[in-house]
């Protein structure tokens, strides 16, 4: 059961930055805090895989302030958040031999991160009167989320 949370949560991940779970995922299975070994995912333990991912992240974390970015909630990242959601998911859910249950709490949590993640931020924005504090928090929150999961998914 724990292990169908945690894809969920990285799901969630997922709905807010995309590449953040990736990117925490494979620093884990990099540093053997989850072990994906004989899995089809033991390519994000490889040696050059998380600075790949981090970078893709970093930029994702960036691009995300640009006034000209696109919603989340339409079509085209939408969809790419909720394969990384999936993606994501069902690595946690390797790790408890439940792949494709994984799989779909990963999906499940990345469309509740995306639309819950954008209304929770428009809100916050509203609120504290400007986007950027908003989004530096969801930020935090991301990546806390992340490494959380990545903390349990191991244990």
């Amino acid at each position: 059961m724990l292990v169908i949370l945690l894809a969920f949560i990285i799901g969630v991940v997922s709905g807010l930055r995309a590449l953040t779970g990736l990117a925490v995922l494979s620093w884990a299975a990099r540093l053997h805090r989850i072990h994906l070994e004989g899995t089809m995912f033991a390519f994000l333990g490889y040696a050059a895989t998380p600075y790949i991912f981090t970078l893709m992240a970093i930029g994702e974390l960036i691009n995300d302030k640009l006034p000209k970015t696109p919603s989340r909630t339409l079509p085209a990242p939408f969809i790419a958040r909720l394969l990384t959601g999936a993606f994501c998911g069902a690595v946690v859910g390797v790790t408890g031999n439940i792949l494709i249950l994984g799989l779909l709490a990963g999906v499940l949590g990345g469309a509740v991160g995306t639309l819950g993640g954008a209304k929770i931020r428009g809100l916050l924005a509203k609120t504290l009167g400007s986007d950027l504090p908003a989004a530096l928090l969801e930020d935090c929150v991301a990546i806390a989320l992340a490494v959380v999961v990545a903390y349990y998914a191991g244990a």
